[in-house]
């Protein structure tokens, strides 16, 4: 199996999951960053995450629901 989740840099120590959406060409705005994760379809480590504001760190792995199939980025 081979791991399709992709690495997004960051310069600092945290990135929000908002601005992390934005960043990895997932949201247009951070208005439809909002409502893609306030449907439901964003996971933290495995977790359900409605949060635009939730802090991520190296490492985190974040999955969204897209209608295309899901997209898994790890932030880096």
């Amino acid at each position: 199996m081979t791991d399709d989740t992709e690495t997004v840099s960051i310069t600092g120590d945290m990135i929000r999951l908002g601005q992390l959406l934005k960043f990895a060409d997932v949201a247009e705005s951070g208005a439809q960053a909002a409502a893609i994760i306030g449907s439901g379809d964003v996971s933290v480590d495995g977790e359900t995450e409605t949060r635009r504001g939730r802090q991520l760190t190296r490492g985190a792995v974040v999955q969204i629901d897209l209608p295309g199939g899901p997209r898994r980025l790890r932030v880096g």
